[in-house]
């Protein structure tokens, strides 16, 4: 370890699969998705199975304990279980003699409460509240007052980048010694909006989704919150807390190349990989396991192993997606799939590829479909690729 390394000390989770570490690893290990019919979100297009959080917002208001009559919107009821459960573990409670930054993506922010009562806007406005709260920023605002203790808050919003990108902001943060400490993540609930898109989109999938399977046929949403606590080694050593991990390398590359499918080659997943592995200081074959970005799509999951293959030539490392259990959560992917990626560091196992039948023809390799690894795993590399071509992968080193 070098001065310039990122402890992570603590992580949080929520989404289909369950609430925090425990329940997310129970089901990853045992194959468990949380791809189901719609029940929550207020839809017509309920022939699309998604990956719904399995508490109301009521039951998370309860939760949390907010009254009645505070406006509050679901990506920040998400948001806030997260990221205390990462608060908690990194023994962060009492930061009063710290800096301490709050960074979160999120992009549709209040969309499903604006969505709702966008009737009740336009003709008596009585919930202006919920209006307040469309912006992306102010959803990690309303995180961050709740918890309180932030020096320094800041909204990431790259699409299904975004998370992936405020861990990155993070780290940098950390390394530059602006601040001490830092909650780094993103949330996103599901909304209208949401399905709606990507309906029109046509890449909606009537089943539970089959990443880098020949006949995959689209995505399944879903919804959910990660977050991670970041900082230096000598601030976890003054605190006395245990490191679960390192962020130990991570590139951002945006080729630019369409609004929403990615390039034939996969050149910014190319990049933003090959980036990320050298600004970890090691070469492609110190790779033990790849959480691909694998939406499901005809066009992302091609054009990612394309790029995997670019940079791993014939020695691909074991290759999986976890959006079969959890759905794709947009926003949220790349800090949700980070903290289950360090469960897989800790606990020793590949999060395997559900579905899989059939390679794509393209591809000389197929997803890992057995959990137990070959090799002591020591890195794994983390993909989250947006909109626009804004593509980050991310280094997580087991400590």
């Amino acid at each position: 370890m070098n001065v310039k390394d990122v402890y992570i000390t603590g992580a949080g989770i929520i989404s289909a699969v369950g609430v925090g570490k425990e329940a997310t690893l129970d089901a990853i290990r045992n194959l468990r998705s949380g791809v189901e019919s719609i029940r929550y979100l207020q839809t017509s297009h309920t022939e699309y199975p998604v990956g719904e959080v399995k508490l109301s917002n009521d039951e998370m208001r309860e939760m949390l304990g907010f009254l009645p009559e505070k406006a509050v919107i679901r990506s920040s009821l998400l948001g806030i279980i997260a990221a205390q459960e990462a608060i908690a573990q990194a023994r962060l409670e009492n930061r009063d003699s710290l800096r301490v930054a709050f960074i979160s993506g999120i992009t549709v922010g209040g969309m499903d409460q604006a969505e709702l009562l966008y009737c009740d806007f336009l003709e008596n406005d009585s919930k202006n509240d919920y209006l307040d709260l469309n912006d992306c920023g102010s959803c990690t605002e309303q995180i961050a007052e709740y918890i309180g203790g932030f020096e320094k808050v800041s909204t990431i919003v790259t699409a299904c980048s975004s998370s992936a990108n405020a861990i990155m902001m993070g780290a940098d943060l950390i390394k530059e010694g602006r601040v001490d400490v830092v909650v780094a993540g993103g949330t996103e609930c599901l909304s209208r909006y949401h399905v709606n898109g990507f309906n029109t989109l046509m890449i909606l999938d009537r089943e539970i989704c089959k990443p880098f399977d020949r006949d995959r046929a689209g995505i399944n949403l879903g919804e959910g919150a990660g977050y991670l606590v970041l900082e230096s080694p000598e601030t976890a050593r003054k605190r006395g807390v245990t490191p679960i991990g390192v962020v130990s390398g991570y590139h951002n590359a945006c080729d630019a190349f369409h609004q929403t499918a990615s390039s034939p080659d996969g050149d910014g997943a190319y990049l933003a990989m090959k980036g990320a592995i050298e600004s970890a200081g090691l070469v492609p074959g110190d790779i033990d396991y790849i959480n691909a970005h694998g939406t499901g799509t005809p066009n992302n999951d091609l054009t990612e192993g394309k790029a995997v293959m670019r940079v791993f030539g014939e020695q691909v490392p074991p290759l999986a997606s976890i959006k079969s259990y959890t759905g794709h959560t947009t926003s949220a992917a790349g800090s949700l799939e980070a903290v289950i990626s360090l469960l897989a560091l800790e606990h020793q196992f590949y999060p395997i590829n559900r579905n899989f039948r059939n390679q794509i023809e393209e591809h000389h390799f197929a997803p890992v479909m057995d959990p137990t690894p070959k090799r002591s795993m020591q890195h794994i590399l983390s993909n989250s690729f947006g909109f626009g071509g804004n593509n980050s992968a991310i280094v997580l080193t087991k400590i």
